[in-house]
């Protein structure tokens, strides 16, 4: 007996990093998968991955999460696959790298706020939406990826932490709004090595954090000390999913960076900073 038995999810950017731990976790937990996932190569990654152990328990689509009419496909698809949808969970992003104010090219900015703020704000206002409709058919949930950047500085640049803000404000309104049918919750997760990757604006879709010293940096300003991997999260959205043993949480977000809220910030970003320039 698993926690999400009997329980439909949809996750976007499940290819690799945070959505494929998540993925991992929910089909251990008994779920059936859907995925929406932009990069073609990953989405043949998971069909072949997936195919002998849960074979008929996840179901691919490939699409882009910005697009509200993949949004929906990807919402059809799974329901065509599994008879329904119960969680929704937006989860793909792209980081500024800590692009600060000063060092953000002026003529970029415009450019960089919208590839920003697209993924990572309006990805999952259509995700909502697309899934709305059944999610009040079975009483089910949103669940968001925030970050350490929801709460505190530091985290990325002006636009990343913005964005992030923002998610913990559409969390918020929408828990208001489509309550009592539709629970909307959080999972603000810390550093670790995953595939995120910058905006195309400022020069860095090639670049991805998971090429960076990650676990140094985790395990240099975060009060645990130790290198956390996307699994280690994995049980927040396990519970968030569960209507037995989350059914009176709705409109929050569980911070589990690593304590970063415990530690003075500036010694943490002057880490990052001296990592990153290396």
């Amino acid at each position: 007996m698993g926690w999400l038995d009997n329980t439909t999810a949809l996750v976007t950017g499940a290819g690799s990093g945070m959505g494929r731990a998540i993925l991992e976790r929910y089909l251990a937990e008994g779920a059936r998968v859907g995925v929406l996932e932009i990069n073609e190569d990953k989405a043949k990654a998971l069909c072949e991955d997936f195919e002998t152990d849960f074979g008929g328990k996840v179901h691919v689509t490939v699409g882009d999460a910005t697009v509200f009419a993949d949004n929906a496909r990807a919402v059809a698809d799974t329901v065509a696959a599994f008879g329904g949808l119960d969680v929704f969970v937006g989860n793909v992003g792209l980081w500024d790298f800590s692009f600060s104010l000063e060092m953000l090219p002026e003529e970029a900015i415009s450019g960089a706020f919208d590839d920003i703020f697209s993924a990572n704000v309006k990805s999952y206002l259509l995700g909502a939406k697309a899934a709305l409709p059944e999610l009040r058919k079975t009483k089910g949930s949103i669940i968001y990826t925030v970050s350490n950047a929801g709460f505190w500085p530091g985290g990325g640049g002006p636009l990343y932490t913005a964005s992030k803000h923002a998610v913990m404000g559409l969390i918020k309104q929408l828990a208001y709004e489509l309550c009592p049918d539709v629970r909307v919750n959080g999972v603000a997760p810390g550093a670790m090595p995953t595939d995120l990757r910058g905006p195309a604006s400022l020069g860095l879709a090639g670049m991805s954090f998971g090429n960076m010293p990650v676990d140094k940096i985790a395990e240099s300003f975060t009060p645990l000390e130790r290198a956390i991997a996307p699994e280690d999260y994995t049980g927040h959205y396990v519970l968030l999913a569960s209507r037995e043993n989350s059914r009176t949480v709705t409109g929050s977000v569980h911070n589990c960076d690593g304590g970063l809220g415990v530690r003075g910030r500036k010694d943490a970003e002057a880490a990052m900073q001296n990592m990153l320039s290396q």
